[in-house]
């Protein structure tokens, strides 16, 4: 506390220093000995490595080592869309999601089709939905004859999971969720799969009406427990007669026990049959058929859910690296202001890209795709994140992005790294890894208690296997200076 207290007293004093000075060109500078050595033992050249790292109060000094190349953040990237999110949406934005109607019910009998609104509410999970509906049956309504329509068009295209090639080979899993505006649930269930010396047995849950798991592709093997993706292969779910049959598939080790979330049904079908299923045990009955489209602008609000402030929001998704969490806030981004015909994606780039110009921040070389660093192509420069990085500090909303960084030793994705060093329990950094890139970035107080902005990515193909101890060294480095 006493590390995070100093960090924002220090902000606070330094909140007239001028931010440009984060972008000052680069000039050369060697390698500490201790980053030099971890890289040699990475077996990785220092073309690989980009670096900055400068302290707060002198600016223009520090290291800068490859800081004008574009490079793969990886999740660092999540300190983009939060900082710039926090900016401009504010840290009490929430999102919501609204149940709608157009006609006028006669007693408890609603005539015509009930709505169901996504408004980009990360929070709406089976318990909110059923107190949304449990809303609308306290109001007095109980039979709907004009069935559901779902409405995801807050972001265009409503549907921007359909026909995009998946991004590794475990598409099934929640870090690879492509969000849509009613984020129902992150759109995985709770699957339990137990195997004891002989066979293999499967639920889910909730265990909605009309899914049905098959185990039988399932064989065992002699994996340790904790090993047990290794030979796990993508399920396959086949649709017939409003069934969703989800078949696994691969080997599991014996005498094991895991429950993994996993996006397995479509998210359509899994919205109407658990919203049909909930208005069912609450005494309710919905006739009709189920669609996807926009709320007509007649509709009246009859029943809403609130997400959490988007501060709260960031603080878990950083601290995680919640993927289709980040994906979601950076379409908010351009949700609002995504002019005719224009993608939400085009618009929240757009965003971005006035952001980074009003702040005086050089945005060349950067390539955006979702705002998460889950993709091959989104690139930044160490010097553009450093920058990032130093208006962030110097900005209003200072002390909601500290509070949602991991902490060296502590928490989130950094409680396992750092520890035994003087970083432990002091330095906030947002992590980066994917299979030919690692990072980490944000701020590290030096052995005088005075904040660095730190800054390092390696891209190599042996960079998620061997990296880390390399950036880590420059932390620690960071951390010791005087």
């Amino acid at each position: 506390m006493r590390a995070a207290l100093s960090l924002l007293a220090a902000g606070l004093l330094l909140a007239g220093c001028a931010t440009q000075q984060a972008t000052t060109p680069p000039t050369a500078s060697p390698l500490p000995a201790e980053v030099r050595q971890a890289l040699d033992k990475a077996q990785m050249s220092e073309g690989v490595l980009g670096i900055v790292a400068f302290p707060l109060h002198q600016r223009d000094r520090g290291l800068r080592f490859n800081a004008e190349r574009p490079m793969q953040p990886a999740s660092t990237m999540k300190l983009l869309t939060s900082i710039v999110a926090l900016d401009r949406l504010g840290a009490n934005a929430r999102g919501r999601t609204d149940l709608l109607i157009d006609s006028t019910p006669v007693g408890d009998v609603l005539p015509g089709a009930l709505y169901l609104r996504g408004g980009a509410d990360t929070d709406l999970d089976w318990g909110a939905l059923h107190m949304l509906l449990r809303q609308l049956r306290e109001a007095g309504l109980r039979e709907i004859r004009g069935g559901l329509v779902v409405d995801r068009t807050l972001f265009r295209p409503a549907r921007m999971d359909i026909g995009v090639p998946r991004f590794d080979e475990q598409p099934e899993f929640q870090y690879n969720v492509i969000p849509d505006a009613l984020q129902l649930n992150t759109s995985v269930l709770d699957y339990t799969i137990s195997a004891d010396a002989k066979g293999i047995s499967a639920r889910v849950s909730p265990a909605w009406p009309g899914i049905e798991i098959d185990a039988r592709g399932l064989t065992l093997n002699e994996l340790p427990c904790k090993d047990w993706e290794n030979e796990w292969r993508v399920p396959v779910t086949e649709t017939a007669g409003g069934i969703q049959r989800v078949r696994l598939l691969g080997t599991f080790p014996r005498n094991c026990t895991q429950k993994p979330e996993l996006n397995l049904v479509e998210r359509q079908w899994l919205t109407a049959t658990a919203v049909r299923q909930l208005w069912r045990e609450l005494g309710g009955t919905i006739a009709g058929g189920d669609r996807e489209a926009a709320t007509p602008e007649q509709a009246r609000i009859v029943a809403s859910h609130r997400g959490r402030p988007l501060a709260e929001v960031l603080r878990g998704m950083m601290k995680s690296s919640d993927n289709p969490a980040t994906r979601l806030t950076y379409l908010r981004l351009g949700a609002a202001v995504a002019r005719a015909e224009e993608t939400t994606l085009a618009a929240s780039e757009r965003v971005v890209r006035d952001w980074f110009a009003a702040k005086g921040l050089d945005a060349e070389g950067l390539v955006l795709e979702n705002g998460s660093g889950l993709s091959r192509i989104e690139k930044i420069k160490p010097a553009q994140l450093a920058g990032l990085l130093a208006v962030a500090w110097d900005g209003r909303q200072a002390p909601e992005l500290l509070g949602t960084l991991p902490i060296a030793g502590v928490d989130g994705t950094l409680s396992r790294r750092l520890k035994g060093t003087p970083a432990e329990g002091r330095a906030r950094l947002k992590t980066g890894t994917l299979h030919s890139a690692v990072a980490l970035a944000g701020y590290v107080p030096d052995a005088a208690d005075r904040p660095w902005i730190v800054v390092a990515m390696l891209n190599d193909e042996l960079a998620s296997k061997n990296g880390r101890p390399v950036i880590d060294a420059l932390v620690d480095w960071v951390a010791r200076q005087r």
